[in-house]
């Protein structure tokens, strides 16, 4: 039986209990809508208390997300999410944090705040929701919009380079990694699971349908009939396929397609490869698109590794961190 930390044991909850009385104030068939449910159903199931967890947003529509969700949390400023949570995190290490955050909050101004919280593997996990395009401010292009994307603040079409988020994160050594859809209600739930559950920075991109400014961004992965053959689900330890192709290594060493859905050299997926180096050339792979969990390894936790040098200060009397928090207004370490 699951019990709270006074040992008492929880009542069970359901999606209900998760379910705000606001208003969901999304356009009508935002995709938003499939991941609020999802999330909704899946908080249930990881045993915690309501009041011990949190959800932190930044700007965007996906950062309405806290107020649907009947926990605590709170809607904060453009970008900034990743540092409000790390804050929350580490000095109250017994609640389960959440960042809701879009391509254009956690990509644009909120970049550095991002990377740098994945770097320190701070415990907490980032849902990214990806509809390439900044819905909020009425469609302009966004980070992830493609070369070319034709938007209002892009007349004659976008010259950027987009990010990839998926290499971004691996570049800074997030420790867990995936992607899911929002109209896969049971992947994006195993993923969900599986991100919850890891000890560190967890992050996943959920690609999500802008059905106002970017309809259809996503649609060759939702067709029934076509989209075994545009995507490639990664399950740890078998091969790396898609319905018409597999992923083998060239000569090089590098991850290439061949046409051949049976290909016996085909490469078999390791998640908890210690070198990020490959889930970032697989993270590479646009075309067939590899969903699922990419990179899932252990790392020592910032707020453990945190714990631990505040806890050997003590003990060698260099100080009480209260003590220095809630003292004079100066003072001195040795």
């Amino acid at each position: 039986m699951t019990t709270t930390a006074d040992a008492s044991p929880l009542i069970p909850l359901s999606k209900k209990d998760f379910t705000s009385d606001q208003e969901v104030r999304w356009c009508p068939g935002c995709g938003d809508y499939a991941i609020l449910s999802t999330v909704q159903s899946f908080l249930p199931e990881m045993g915690i208390p309501r009041e011990n967890i949190v959800f932190i947003s930044g700007i965007g529509c996906s950062s309405r997300f806290p107020y649907y969700v009947d926990t605590y949390g709170m809607h904060s400023i453009h970008g900034r999410a990743p540092t409000i949570a790390t804050g929350l995190a580490l000095s109250r290490p017994d609640l389960k944090v959440f960042v809701v955050t879009g391509d254009g909050d956690a990509l644009s101004i909120g970049g550095n705040h991002l990377i740098h919280t994945l770097r320190r593997n701070v415990d907490l996990t980032v849902l990214l929701f990806n509809n390439q395009i900044y819905g909020l401010t009425k469609g302009q292009y966004s980070p992830t919009s493609e070369v070319g994307k034709i938007t209002k603040s892009t007349p004659m079409g976008s010259l950027d380079e987009p990010f990839n988020p998926l290499s971004l994160v691996l570049g800074a050594e997030a420790s867990f990694v995936a992607r899911s859809i929002d109209s896969e209600r049971q992947h994006l739930t195993s993923v969900l699971q599986a991100a919850a559950a890891h000890k560190g920075s967890s992050f996943v991109e959920i690609y999500q349908n802008c059905n106002i400014f970017n309809d259809g961004a996503f649609d060759r992965l939702k067709d029934r009939d076509g989209r075994d053959s545009a995507m490639i689900r990664l399950e740890h330890g078998q091969p790396l396929r898609s319905s018409t192709q597999s992923v083998v290594r060239d000569a090089n060493g590098s991850l290439t397609l061949v046409d051949d859905p049976e290909a016996p050299n085909a490469v078999i997926h390791d998640a908890h490869a210690t070198d990020p180096a490959y889930a970032f050339a697989l993270s590479r792979i646009r075309t067939p698109t590899p969903i699922g969990i990419f990179r899932s390894v252990d790392r020592t936790a910032y707020g453990s590794a945190m714990d631990d040098q505040l806890a050997q200060a003590k003990a060698k009397g260099s100080g009480d961190l209260q003590s220095l928090l809630h003292g004079a207004d100066t003072w001195t370490v040795k």
